[in-house]
């Protein structure tokens, strides 16, 4: 086998991959925040509802293992990269539409998102999976966890500039005007992802290696029993549960953070799609403290992996615990400060919960990298799904049931700040039994050298 020249990406070509995810993220924010935001507080309509559709969008990306398979078996991903954008701009676009059905027909609006929102999820799942595929196939080993905080952040960028000029161009506010802005911000997110991937593909192609050397093709495995082998790793099972836990707190604030500012605070839908951006602004400053922490100064690092997943989780669950006292004092409460601090910590604990995910990728079964990846995908999906319409119906309930809508959000921000708590819990025994496993490790290294030595 000819060695290769150029295997792998340069960081000019994961910053051009990053750009799609940026482009994800603009289109994402608008569907999942702002329109949401509308549904319940400009159109007075259940705040279950968007908890529906957007749970909708991510039952649909539980499919993210078999494509991680998919990916496993290879193929070319900016075909699946393009072709999923295309089709989550299109259903930005008709999310926008069915809300503006909604105020003059409900029940046929409400069937126009739903066919939206499944759109959503098929786009976000098919561009989202191949990209990482993209990005683990292309990106040489030791670049693949600065590459994966690199991308998540300029989808975080995304998230902070259409908050900010979509946010801006919303007031004043208009069902139109809410349609007009939603339609530019998606076409512009998939003529960003065309030049993003233009050729980048083409050139790496050329240059990836046959999976056998002795020119047999090795039989695929079932779909069902990699799933099955996966599984079965303890590792990647008690990852995946702590990311399910860790993942349904980060969600559930999603849907009802805006809402709570337009009827509690008494912000406007622009002010309030701005401090979505005020708290994604918080989570890319908290991902980049973790980065520079992890670069260290002088050769020396700032706290492990573990230690910031646990440390982020401990101090998100106290943010939101203030954000729940914040309802008694709307008056003089500084709600952009602790949003942002909310931000700050989700932002350590996710990079740092990245890092761990890509580590932890590569361990155990061979070319199963994959499909762990799909596993804590649609470990995460399931928990955003589900913290969307858990955080949306427990406002209704509480509601409904004592007639205070402070204290609906105020029940519902405590209850999620108790599950970021447990999340730290799970994350330390993951630690912990890493350190353990490592020691064993040495231990049976330690013993078979002194047998040698001791030995005939």
């Amino acid at each position: 086998m000819t060695a290769q020249a150029t295997p792998y990406l340069g960081w000019i070509g994961i910053i051009r991959l990053g750009l799609v995810q940026t482009a994800l993220g603009a289109i994402v924010i608008l569907t999942t925040s702002t329109l949401n935001r509308v549904m319940v507080v400009e159109l007075m309509l259940p705040a279950m509802l968007p908890g529906v559709l957007v749970g909708i969008h991510y039952a649909v990306q539980l499919s993210r293992p078999r494509w991680g398979y998919g990916a496993d078996m290879g193929g070319r991903r900016t075909p699946w990269i393009i072709g999923g954008m295309g089709v989550l701009a299109l259903g930005g676009v008709g999310a926008a539409l069915s809300v503006a059905l909604m105020a003059s027909h409900t029940g046929l609006g409400i069937l126009a998102a739903v066919v939206a929102f499944v759109a959503i999820g098929v786009g976000v799942g098919a561009s989202g999976t191949s990209l990482l595929t993209l990005l683990a196939i292309r990106v040489r080993p030791d670049r693949r966890a600065p590459a994966a905080t690199i991308v998540w952040v300029m989808m975080i960028i995304g998230f902070i500039l259409t908050a900010a000029i979509a946010g801006g161009q919303l007031d004043p506010f208009s069902i139109s005007r809410l349609v007009v802005v939603t339609s530019v911000v998606s076409a512009l997110a998939f003529l960003l992802t065309l030049v993003a991937v233009l050729g980048i593909e083409g050139k790496a192609q050329t240059q990836r290696e046959p999976a056998a050397r002795d020119g047999n093709e090795a039989p695929k495995p079932a779909f069902r029993d990699v799933m099955a082998e996966v599984w079965n790793e303890p590792k990647a099972r008690n990852f995946s549960i702590f990311v399910f836990a860790s993942m349904l707190a980060y969600s559930t604030q999603d849907l009802i953070l805006e809402p709570f500012a337009g009827a509690v605070f008494g912000f406007t839908p622009g002010a309030s799609t701005q401090l979505a951006g005020t708290q994604h602004g918080g989570v890319l400053v908290g991902m980049i403290i973790v980065a520079l922490a992890g670069m260290g100064f002088k050769g020396r690092r700032f706290g492990s992996l573990q230690a910031w997943t646990v440390g982020g989780c401990v101090a998100s669950g106290l943010a939101l615990f203030a954000l729940a006292a914040s309802s008694r004092f709307p008056e003089v409460w500084p709600l952009e400060a602790n949003v942002f601090a909310l931000g700050l910590a989700n932002g350590a604990f996710a990079v740092a919960a990245i890092g761990s995910m890509m580590s932890l990728a590569s361990q155990g079964g061979k070319n199963r990298e994959g499909v762990r990846m799909g596993l804590w995908g649609a470990a995460q999906a399931i928990a955003f799904g589900l913290g969307g319409l858990v955080g949306t119906m427990g406002i209704d309930i509480t509601r409904a049931i004592t007639g205070s809508v402070a204290f609906s959000y105020t029940t519902v921000f405590t209850l999620e700040g108790i599950v970021f708590l447990i999340s730290a819990i799970l994350a330390a025994r993951i630690g912990m039994d890493h350190l353990s496993e490592k020691r064993n490790r040495l231990a049976v290294a330690g013993d078979g050298y002194l047998s040698g030595v001791g030995g005939p």
